[in-house]
C-alpha cells in the first residue's frame, strides 16, 4: 500500500503511473479511492492515473476538524508529492466540492474539470434534519442495515449493487464518520466565486439525483467560464444520453 506523509496527513493512494497527461480521482461521501476502478482500468493506458482516499474514508485517518479546502490542499500535496506539477481533477459529489475548490486554490495545477453528480452550494434545509438524524443514528448505534440501504439509495444509482460498500461501511467504527459528516454539512456555499474557475470543465448529472438535483448541475454550467458541457444521464430500459450545450 501507497502513503504520502503530505500536508499534515497521511494519505493512502494508488498511482498507474505512466507517461500520460495526469488524472487524479476524487470519490464521493462514504465512498473511497475504488469507486474508481472501472475508470481507471479503462484510462490507465492513455493517462496517468492518480486515486486517493480523503480524510474520514477508505485507508485516511481524520483526526481534527477539516474543511474542503483542507482537503484540496490534500490533493494538491499529493500530487507534489508525485512530482506532478498540473493534473486533471475529477470528482464525483464531495469529490467535486474538493475538485471546485483545488481549481480556486491553485488554477495553474488544474489542466480541466470532469464533475459529477456536484455542485458549489450548501445541503438544502428541508434536508438537513433527515441527514443530521441519520449521522445521529449512524454515530449513536451503529449502521443497521435499514440504515445503510437508505443511505446507499440517496448516493448509488438504482439497480446499483452497492452491497461491497455496505460491507465496508458496516466494518468501520460507527464514531470515524462524524468528523467527515460535519465537512460535509458545514460546507461554505462557493457559488459566488465559481465564475472564477477558467479551467475547461465537464459536468455529468443523473437526472434523478435526489441529492444533488439537477438543476444545482444546471447552475454550475451557467457559472463556469470555461464549461464545454453538461453531460445529462437518463435512466431508461436501455439507456441513453442527453447532451445539454451551455455555451
Amino acid at each position: 500500500m501507497s502513503f504520502a506523509d503530505v500536508n499534515g496527513q497521511h494519505i493512502f493512494f494508488e498511482d498507474s503511473g505512466g507517461e500520460g497527461a495526469p488524472v487524479i480521482f476524487s470519490h464521493g461521501f462514504l465512498m473511497d479511492h475504488e469507486m474508481f476502478v472501472p475508470q481507471v482500468d479503462a484510462l490507465s493506458d492513455e493517462f496517468r492515473c492518480v486515486t486517493w482516499d480523503e480524510r474520514g474514508f477508505g485507508e485516511t485517518r481524520a483526526s481534527a476538524p477539516f474543511t474542503y479546502w483542507d482537503s484540496a490542499d490534500d490533493a494538491l500535496a499529493l500530487l507534489t508529492h508525485l512530482a506532478i506539477d498540473a493534473a486533471f481533477f475529477v470528482g464525483m459529489s464531495q469529490g467535486g466540492f474538493i475538485s471546485l475548490r483545488a481549481a480556486l486554490r491553485a488554477p495553474q495545477r488544474v489542466l480541466g474539470l470532469g464533475l459529477i453528480d456536484t455542485q458549489g452550494g450548501v445541503e438544502d434545509a428541508e434536508a438537513r434534519p433527515l441527514f443530521e438524524a441519520m449521522n445521529t443514528e449512524w454515530t449513536t448505534n451503529g449502521p443497521s442495515e435499514a440504515l445503510m440501504d437508505a443511505v446507499a439509495a440517496t448516493i448509488m444509482s438504482p439497480g446499483y449493487d452497492y452491497s461491497p460498500w455496505t460491507a465496508k461501511w458496516g466494518a468501520r467504527p460507527k464514531e470515524e464518520g462524524l468528523l467527515p459528516f460535519r465537512t460535509l454539512m458545514d460546507r461554505d456555499d462557493i457559488w459566488d466565486r465559481v465564475p472564477e474557475i477558467t479551467a475547461p470543465a465537464i459536468i455529468f448529472h443523473g437526472e434523478e439525483d435526489v441529492a444533488i438535483t439537477m438543476d444545482k448541475a444546471e447552475r454550475l454550467a451557467s457559472l463556469l467560464s470555461n464549461c464545454e458541457e453538461l453531460l445529462e444521464f437518463l435512466r431508461r430500459a436501455t439507456r441513453r444520453t442527453s447532451v445539454i450545450q451551455t455555451r
